[in-house]
């Protein structure tokens, strides 16, 4: 896959999502700009059955099928109306392997277990701390042997996770639950997963880390 350039994802959105209004559009066209989304694209090889946890309106899996050519892209997401959202993006593309369903916040699909790579992209945060060991136990016990998961989220060890936690207020009405990288890196290490990958980096104000972790 060639390299990915954030004035192409913009325009590539802008296209996409003609009708969200101004504070969602901030959000939606312009979100590369302080997420690595160029990075997280490149993990995915061309053929491959793609997920993505908490996939909100299907953003990121909007670009993954234009992008980096999966055989199928699958998102769950607790809210239905987002997933409503990601069906009615979808339904008007040439792309047609997708499906997205509502979690219930505590069983997961076996159909993740189906996937060659799965995406968690700034949900850990969201989740409640009690909950966070769980989840991500979840997570790892679903994926079949080989398969990658793409961890990406906000850095609580760094003091600019005060930004993260304003931006939260304002944008979801709540401030996150980041934990610190290396916190990330031992609950995936608990259960098994194999680090192939991890990277470090400030966007803005907004201090980012992806773990590449594969079963084995």
């Amino acid at each position: 896959m060639s390299k990915i350039t954030n004035p192409e994802i913009v325009r590539f959105l802008k296209e996409h999502f003609p009708g969200t209004g101004f504070i969602d559009g901030l959000k939606i066209k312009y979100r590369s700009y302080i997420c690595p989304f160029t990075s997280l694209l490149s993990y995915i090889r061309p053929g491959d059955h793609v997920g993505d946890i908490g996939c909100g309106s299907g953003q990121f899996l909007l670009l993954a099928s234009h992008f980096a050519r999966p055989a199928s892209v699958y998102g769950i997401e607790i809210s239905e109306r987002l997933i409503q959202n990601a069906n009615a993006l979808f339904d008007r593309q040439s792309f047609k392997s997708y499906e997205f369903k509502t979690y219930d916040g505590d069983h997961l699909p076996e159909r993740l277990g189906e996937m060659d790579i799965l995406f968690l992209i700034d949900v850990l945060h969201h989740v409640p701390p009690k909950q966070q060991v769980r989840f991500i136990e979840q997570i790892c016990a679903v994926m079949k042997p080989g398969a990658r998961f793409i961890l990406k989220d906000i850095d609580r060890s760094s003091p600019l996770v005060v930004f993260n936690k304003m931006h939260d207020i304002i944008f979801a009405g709540e401030a996150g639950n980041e934990i610190s990288m290396n916190k990330a890196a031992n609950l995936l290490r608990t259960n098994g997963m194999h680090i192939i990958e991890e990277h470090k980096r400030t966007m803005y104000v907004y201090p980012h880390y992806t773990y590449v972790a594969q079963k084995p």
